[in-house]
């Protein structure tokens, strides 16, 4: 299941967030009944801290805060019960106040319920929170992967290395600058 970048855009406006959680748990089998999918969908939002359920469940995305936002996606994400989460650039549209919470949860996620994660970004600090292992892509291709440790304390790779000192430096992602690419050696 997929969590994408945006939480702005990526939940309908017009639909209501039990309306986002019902879909898939209908789909997938997992609610019977409008009653199964309210309870389920609660205990979805529960569970990624959206609490109490039933202050969120009528509500519509433009009332809630971007942080809330991708806590829905996550939950929408988590409803079919999947081995395997993508999350595409998870927190960063989001203030640096909630990325932590929002990483927190994924990694509890991780934990919990044994979910691979298969995190993109180009924020190294998250890589280094959440990863247990780390792949570096350069126009398009892998040029290095292992442990994450090892990656992101002994990179071998010229492309990697510029990539960590440039995050060392106070660079930050280099997503959040334009034609921010560092060059390989």
């Amino acid at each position: 299941q997929m969590v994408f970048q945006d939480p702005f855009g990526s939940l309908n406006p017009v639909h209501t967030v039990l309306h986002h959680l019902a879909r898939p748990l209908r789909r997938h089998g997992l609610a019977r009944s409008d009653a199964e999918a309210r309870s389920r969908a609660a205990a979805l939002l529960e569970r990624v801290g959206l609490s109490p359920a039933a202050d969120y469940l009528d509500a519509y995305p433009s009332a809630l805060s971007g942080g809330q936002r991708q806590r829905v996606a996550i939950a929408r994400a988590l409803a079919p019960e999947p081995d395997v989460l993508i999350a595409d650039e998870p927190t960063s549209m989001l203030d640096v106040s909630l990325r932590t919470g929002v990483l927190n949860l994924l990694a509890e996620l991780q934990r919990e319920r044994g979910l691979a994660i298969l995190l993109i970004t180009h924020d190294l600090a998250s890589a280094r929170y959440l990863a247990n292992r780390v792949a570096v892509l350069y126009r398009g291709e892998i040029v290095e992967q292992g442990p994450a440790e090892q990656i992101l304390h002994t990179p071998e790779h010229p492309y990697t290395q510029t990539l960590l000192a440039a995050a060392r430096r106070g660079a930050g992602s280099f997503g959040a600058r334009a034609g921010a690419e560092p060059e390989a050696s």
